[in-house]
């Protein structure tokens, strides 16, 4: 693997239950298991993986769409079913749901006339996070002394 094709996040405990999440550029995201003292706002890992999947397919679209027209109204809903069975704990039926309006005009017609093929392209192709669940990828777990 080259420099360019590594991603890297470290998670550091902030708190029982809670973490945060920091990018090589800085950024940081907060998480737990949505059971804190704080009333449990906090995304769990699983809604992560949501956010994950409808965040970059959502990108995706934009972009394509965004070169025609500015959309008046862009929501993508991610949903599952967290279940447990022989396999272990894992999500089934994921499924992601694009409610997108553009404006009246010209522009927005050419918008409103590539969101389908930009959808399929992104899950097709492009979204990273979509194909790697998709395709399935192995995760490999060790431990090293801090």
């Amino acid at each position: 693997m080259s420099e360019d094709s590594q991603r890297l996040v470290t998670i550091e405990r902030t708190g029982a239950g809670r973490f945060t999440a920091t990018n090589v550029r800085g950024g940081t995201i907060g998480f737990g298991t949505g059971s804190d003292s704080a009333g449990g706002t906090d995304f769990t890992p699983v809604e992560l993986l949501l956010a994950a999947i409808g965040g970059c397919t959502a990108a995706d679209v934009d972009v394509a769409t965004g070169r025609h027209a500015e959309p008046a109204q862009f929501t993508v809903t991610v949903t599952g079913d967290k279940i447990s069975d022989d396999f272990g704990n894992r999500m089934t039926d994921l499924a992601v749901t694009f409610s997108v309006t553009f404006p009246d005009g010209a522009s927005g017609d050419r918008a409103r006339t590539i969101l389908p093929r930009a959808v399929a392209v992104s899950h097709d192709r492009l979204c990273t996070v979509s194909r790697t669940i998709e395709i399935g990828t192995p995760v490999t777990v060790t431990v090293t002394d801090a």
